[in-house]
This record gives structure tokens, C-alpha cells and sequence, in this order.
């Protein structure tokens, strides 16, 4: 829908925990037109600087509550709203390099009332 404006432009960062640097994470709006459950959001694809990153390192925070994408399915007490952010994590370590990266993130969402699944990606050069 709007991928331009799909990111906070300030969300950026490497994710650092007593061990180091074990990922980076940035902040995006939903790209569909209302707020969902999280059981129907199918796929969260992050590919920075031509890297796909591995279903299984993403993790999904909304609401104060973490979720790998497994278990997002079947969470269905718990929202992500039209134009609120969620952080999107991704381990790996050692994080990004300080500097300019290019991201393409894609959001897969199966409303059960639509007969086909949305897929809507966004791109965006930002900063470390």
C-alpha cells in the first residue's frame, strides 16, 4: 500500500544483548488496510543488502509481546493495528555493518474473507 512510508525512518538498530551484538530490528507499519490478528499474518520476508534472513530468525513485537512466525499463528488475542508500528527483529550475529543498507521486507496476509492471500512489498535505503 504505502511501502515509502512502511518504516520508521529512526527505527533501525542493532540489537545488543550481554553476549554482544545478536541481530538488528527495525520498526514497520502494516500494509494492509485495517488491523489484523496476528493468526493471519502468513509471512514476514526481510532481505537487507540482497540477504534473505531465515523465517525461523525473525522475531515479530507488537503490543509488548514477542512472537517467532510460527507461533503468530495462532495468536488471535493479540492485534497489529492500522498505522502502529511493530519492531521486527532478525538474529544474526554480529548485526549489520555501521553505514547506508537497503532493505525489502514483505508482509504475506490471508484474511479468511478474501479468497486470495495479500502479499505487499516495501523497500527503503537506511542508516546504521
Amino acid at each position: 500500500m504505502f511501502p515509502k512510508q512502511m518504516y520508521r525512518p529512526d527505527g533501525f538498530k542493532n540489537v545488543e544483548k550481554e553476549e554482544g551484538v545478536v541481530g538488528f530490528s527495525f520498526d514497520m507499519k502494516i500494509q494492509y488496510y485495517r488491523g489484523v490478528t496476528l493468526s493471519i499474518i502468513r509471512n514476514i520476508e526481510v532481505n537487507v543488502d540482497g540477504i534473505d534472513y531465515p523465517r525461523d530468525a525473525i522475531r515479530f513485537t507488537v503490543n509488548g509481546e514477542t512472537f517467532t512466525l510460527e507461533e503468530m499463528r495462532t495468536v488471535i488475542s493479540n492485534r497489529w493495528l492500522f498505522g502502529q508500528y511493530a519492531t521486527v527483529t532478525v538474529l544474526s550475529d554480529g548485526g549489520l555493518d555501521k553505514g547506508v543498507h537497503h532493505i525489502k521486507c514483505t508482509q504475506t496476509i490471508a484474511p479468511s474473507y478474501m479468497p486470495h492471500i495479500l502479499v505487499h512489498s516495501g523497500e527503503y535505503d537506511f542508516e546504521v
